[in-house]
């Protein structure tokens, strides 16, 4: 009998990982970027590969506390999928810090 073997990679298309070797990317130690690749870019059931992949704890801990960019409608949507606080996440408390530029 096989033991199961949980996956070195996620299940996320290369097509996400155009400016990367996708045969090449180091998923553990990219993780903040692939997270947040995912999450601007993909939708829930991308997300959900990201939290079977990594686990939900590293996913929240990356959005709260490790990404410091997002753009506004990934901070809404995340807010709602993951029932977090915006004010929680790092991407936004910066964003607030940063006043917009005049023009």
């Amino acid at each position: 009998m096989e033991a199961f073997k949980i996956s070195d990679r996620p299940t996320l298309a290369p097509k996400w990982f155009w400016d990367m070797d996708y045969e090449r990317i180091d998923w553990q130690a990219s993780y903040k970027s692939i997270i947040a690749r995912i999450i601007e870019r993909g939708g829930p059931e991308h997300w959900e590969e990201l939290i079977r992949f990594y686990g939900r704890e590293k996913v929240l801990k990356a959005l709260k506390s490790e990404i410091v960019f997002l753009p506004d409608y990934a901070i809404e949507k995340v807010s709602v999928y993951f029932r977090i606080e915006k004010e929680e996440m790092l991407c936004y408390i910066r964003k607030r810090s940063k006043p917009g530029h005049w023009i």
